[in-house]
């Protein structure tokens, strides 16, 4: 998921493509799914994959239907990771989804088997897996290789002639996707997902499931509860969207909140003026990042980063703040000596988008375009973006842009899953305050839907994915449920609320190199959802 002037001429094309629609569907309130028919499941045929990391890995993939209504119609693959148990005592297979949608998770397996501490995870089969259309799954979107090359279009539309430019390429990125996947665009979603995930559950012949998910992993796993109430066991669910904003409110709050972080870490950089020396003052600091951006927009350094590239670049920094100082330092070498090298190297880094990122991005937009409506009219894309930006300008126009293609998208949407649900044994919740990517409320809705479930907050905490990152507190009961189902039960909004870890102090970027256990998982969680 992922931001004045005057009012600009021009509205967004709308794409006409009979053939991809997928029945009409009323998208003025959620919906309720049933679980409908089951399709045969054969069983996995693990093989040897180890790493030196995990050196224990086994991969496999499972045949589902693309068409779940239709269990005998043409076949898809999902491929699958799995770290097995070693312990007697072997509470099934665990789930794991790092988010997206377009996260690839047949690595996270390894990453969290080896977070978790190791009596707990030596009890279960540790299970990732690339959803339908992801990374190894078979077939693999990829819509238009190289669409964030760069240099792209600065994201602001402040004429006519920018603002036209910005939507001929994303209606073309549209037409592109319905051309290039015409027969499977109406099955990239999340409910196909779901129910993928049962098959998976079939096959490998277990009656319920431990699912443990990030971002936009906790809405799969909230639909998959909905769907399959009596097939859940444990539910733990880490930085959660709000699922009643799925996704064009969704991501209109997540700007204000980027924007917010944004200020934090100029705050931080103020604060240590005397290794940046971009100035005490964190209104001033800003002040300079915007200058730069305006520099780069009309000078791109090195012809690789302009406005729209450094935009990317720093997003990343309002999903964890562990990157502070890396980008910090590329900053202060541009700002105080015009160096364009650091902020080149932090581009490649955080933001260059190869071919994973591609297909990555072609299965967020098919999923956050068909899973629920978004305006067909740019008149309104406009309005409400420029009145974000008015007060939130950090990310407004590039998260915008980033999901502008569903504005044309050639399937009708879907109406989002109502994840309410009573029938659940007890459901772990994670969140943090101040996360910018999944908001806070957020995870208040979801503590409110799903009944009986017990909500953790990380007080004040800024980064989005926030268990087996390095907090003590609320790794001790991510690892308590999962040995024995124990949640906290408390009287107000959280059942229990831990202390957010300190703030990163500037280092050397030898000392950032993805060591710590943090770095790791936002590293595999990636950003943009």
């Amino acid at each position: 998921m992922r931001k004045r002037a005057a009012v600009l001429c021009g509205a967004a094309a709308v794409v006409v493509a009979g053939s991809l629609m997928a029945p009409p569907a009323d998208a003025s309130a959620p919906r309720a799914v049933q679980a409908g028919p089951a399709a045969p499941a054969a069983k996995p045929a693990w093989k040897k994959c180890g790493t030196t990391d995990y050196p224990t890995k086994q991969c496999a993939s499972v045949e589902v239907p693309l068409d779940h209504a239709h269990p005998s119609g043409r076949k898809i693959s999902v491929a699958l990771s799995r770290i097995p148990h070693t312990a007697k005592t072997y509470q099934g297979p665990l789930l794991v989804n790092p988010g997206g949608p377009g996260g690839s998770g047949r690595s996270l397996a390894g990453f969290v088997a080896n977070a978790l501490p190791a009596k707990v995870a030596a009890q279960y089969d540790v299970i990732g897996f690339d959803p339908r259309g992801v990374g190894a799954s078979r077939p693999a979107l990829d819509c238009v290789p190289g669409y964030f090359k760069p240099v792209r279009p600065d994201t602001l539309p402040l004429s006519p002639a920018t603002e036209q430019a910005g939507l001929r390429r994303v209606e073309s990125f549209a037409a592109a996707c319905g051309k290039k996947y015409a027969s499977l665009l109406p099955y990239i979603d999340t409910v196909s997902t779901v129910r993928d995930m049962d098959a998976i559950r079939r096959a490998l012949g277990a009656k319920k499931i431990n699912y443990f998910g990030y971002s936009y992993g906790t809405y799969l796993g909230a639909v998959y509860a909905r769907l399959y109430p009596t097939h859940v066991r444990r539910l733990v669910l880490d930085s959660i969207v709000d699922p009643t904003g799925v996704w064009y409110e969704d991501n209109l709050s997540q700007d204000d909140a980027f924007n917010d972080r944004h200020r934090a870490f100029m705050a931080w950089i103020a604060k240590y003026d005397k290794t940046y020396k971009l100035g005490t003052d964190p209104a001033k600091v800003e002040d300079k990042w915007y200058a730069m951006r305006a520099a780069l927009a009309k000078k791109p350094a090195e012809k690789k980063v302009g406005a729209s590239e450094l935009e990317d670049t720093f997003i990343p920094a309002g999903y964890y703040n562990g990157y502070w100082p890396f980008l910090a330092k590329a900053f202060s070498a541009y700002a105080n000596g015009g160096k364009t090298g650091p902020l080149v190297e932090a581009y490649g880094n955080f933001a260059a988008v190869d071919a994973a990122g591609d297909n990555g991005y072609s299965v967020y937009a098919a999923v956050q375009c068909r899973d629920g409506a978004w305006p067909r009219d740019w008149a309104q894309w406009r309005k409400d973006n420029w009145d974000t930006y008015d007060r939130a300008p950090f990310m407004t126009w590039n998260n915008a842009w980033y999901n502008a293609p569903c504005a044309s998208w050639p399937t009708r949407p879907l109406r989002p899953v109502n994840v309410a649900n009573g029938e659940l044994p007890p459901v772990l919740l994670f969140q943090a305050t101040a996360d910018a990517a999944t908001p806070f409320q957020g995870g208040a809705s979801m503590h409110r839907l799903l009944r009986g479930s017990s909500l953790v907050v990380e007080d004040g905490g800024e980064n989005h994915g926030v268990t087996l990152s390095g907090n003590k507190c609320l790794d001790a009961y991510l690892a308590a449920y999962l040995t024995n189902g124990k949640v906290p039960r408390g009287t107000g909004e959280a059942d229990a609320v831990c202390a957010k870890q300190p703030e990163p102090k500037p280092q050397s970027t030898k000392e950032l190199a993805p060591s710590a256990r943090g770095s790791v998982l936002h590293g595999l969680l990636g950003f943009h959802g």
